[in-house]
């Protein structure tokens, strides 16, 4: 059983930045991709980046430039830097991790509000 907890949303202005972080639980975690999804309201959760245990990353279209995802082994934890925040940008952020053997998990979300 894998537990992820993600923290660090809130209400920020159109320009600004937020750093999500995702704690998770495992001895081998290292070895689990990870990857940050979001959901806007009535639209259906999408993924936004990605990063296997070995440090590829890849991106949604809409967030290249602007968002990087990282991971720190030593903390179990994956983090997603946000910069230049748009409105559009406004969703429930959750977390992911796939273990080696495919199995899927996901944190709780946390609220992520781009607005003036």
């Amino acid at each position: 059983q894998v537990q992820l907890v993600e923290s660090g949303g809130g209400l920020v202005q159109p320009g600004g930045s937020l750093r999500l972080s995702c704690a998770a639980s495992g001895s081998i975690y290292s070895r689990y991709a990870m990857a940050w999804y979001r959901q806007a309201p009535g639209k259906q959760r999408a993924l936004v980046a990605r990063i296997t245990g070995g440090g590829t990353t890849n991106y949604v279209d809409s967030v290249k430039g602007r968002f990087t995802i990282s991971r720190d082994n030593a903390k179990n934890t994956v983090y997603l830097q946000m910069n230049s925040l748009k409105p559009e940008d406004t969703a429930v952020y959750y977390c992911s991790a796939r273990t080696v053997s495919g199995t899927d998990y996901w944190g709780q979300g946390t609220q992520v509000t781009v607005s003036s």
